[in-house]
């Protein structure tokens, strides 16, 4: 090989690439909105199974893959006359995973398009964030 150091960084930095991307998706939130439920994958084990609410009729919670755009310990909703949403991790604009005092209705939907969830398990979901960083966090919801 002509270049021996040149082939060596590159084959460094692209372990480091990938050990990057591996680290940065750490948990998996996969959210399926025609059974209502959240699948938590840590570390590639499936480790929680939880009811949710998403979208009622006339409204939609979008389908797709986010990152973390924000996050916030207790936001109080500019849409929906300030209803509460405690522990919430925002990823696409207006649209979040957030605790709800309506457990009743979690699993089935009920929500303008945010993705409810036991206030207990928002905020287990939400610690677990904050302590691995936004970057750790993948959302995908699947119709």
């Amino acid at each position: 090989m002509r270049h021996p150091i040149a082939a060596l960084v590159l084959v460094v930095w692209c372990l480091g690439a990938w050990t990057a991307m591996a680290k940065a998706a750490d948990i998996l939130a996969h959210i399926d909105l025609s059974d209502q439920h959240m699948t938590l994958v840590i570390d590639g084990l499936e480790m929680h199974h939880w009811p949710v609410s998403t979208a009622r009729a006339g409204k939609r919670t979008p389908t797709g893959i986010y990152g973390v755009e924000a996050m916030h310990r207790m936001h109080y909703s500019t849409l929906y006359n300030n209803a509460p949403m405690p522990h919430s991790i925002f990823f696409a604009g207006n649209y979040a995973i957030h605790g709800t005092d309506q457990i009743s209705r979690l699993g089935q939907p009920a929500s303008a398009g945010c993705v409810r969830l036991h206030p207990d398990n928002a905020q287990l979901l939400y610690e677990l964030v904050r302590a691995r960083g936004p970057q750790s966090l993948t959302i995908e919801i699947v119709p």
